[in-house]
């Protein structure tokens, strides 16, 4: 991070420029940071509505020792597979998170989304997620069910008969197409509003172009989503091994 952390003091200036309704690159420019550093504290502390700068500075504080305290362990005694850089995949993970937030997702559903996502075997159970996320059963349990509900994981059962959260090659297509059928969905009660207020009225045109635009959207959509699927099942030329020398 550019100039380095974000001090207390910035992070009330931050919640102060929230709460004036200032866009992040305007809070950014007053700092003197990026407007990237600026979006990634919000987002990954409440978003705009519940940023609160004490708070967001103790949760810092939070990760900083978490992240010193993992170190030394993984370091010495299990060191990450395919010779990752702790700090490198941690900080990778509050991005991705940052992003799955600004798209709509609670934070802790998005950390559990990251999860899924960045685990080699791109399924978990219940109870590695809290170990690994430090989050208890019943957050694990709310995140998992919105998910699902999105299309966006599936639950299997594992040799041992426990269940599993899985993300698979799969998953990214299907959710996608239930996306466009819904948005067609959109399409579909727009046009019902032309009967209803009258062909040709002003109310009514906007419905019927606010139709084709979605139309046109839902169907290039599914379409681009047929044409793309097989790079989901892409492998890579030369895989890693599953450990280093």
């Amino acid at each position: 991070m550019p100039g380095g952390r974000l001090s207390q003091s910035e992070r009330q200036q931050i919640a102060v420029g929230l709460a004036d309704g200032l866009a992040y690159a305007e809070i950014a420019r007053r700092l003197e940071r990026p407007t990237s550093t600026i979006t990634r504290e919000v987002m990954r502390n409440g978003g705009p509505t519940a940023y609160r700068a004490e708070i967001a500075h103790r949760s810092t504080e939070h990760r900083a020792r978490r992240r010193k305290k993992a170190a030394p362990r993984d370091a010495g005694t299990a060191a990450l597979p395919h010779g990752r850089d702790l700090e490198a995949v941690q900080d990778y993970e509050e991005e991705f998170t940052t992003v799955f937030m600004a798209s709509g997702l609670p934070r802790m559903t998005a950390r559990v989304m990251v999860c899924l996502y960045t685990t080699d075997s791109g399924s978990v159970t219940a109870a590695e997620l809290v170990e690994r996320l430090e989050i208890s059963p019943a957050t694990v349990s709310k995140a998992i069910a919105f998910l699902e509900s999105q299309g966006l994981v599936r639950r299997e059962r594992d040799e041992r008969r426990r269940e599993r959260y899985c993300v698979d090659d799969e998953v990214m297509y299907q959710s996608t197409i239930a996306s466009a059928r819904a948005t067609a969905r959109v399409a579909d009660v727009a046009r019902q509003g032309v009967t209803v207020l009258g062909p040709g009225t002003p109310a009514a045109t906007r419905l019927e172009n606010i139709a084709r635009f979605v139309d046109f959207i839902s169907e290039s959509t599914l379409r681009a989503a047929e044409q793309a699927r097989e790079v989901l099942h892409t492998k890579p030329a030369n895989p890693a091994q599953d450990s280093v020398s």
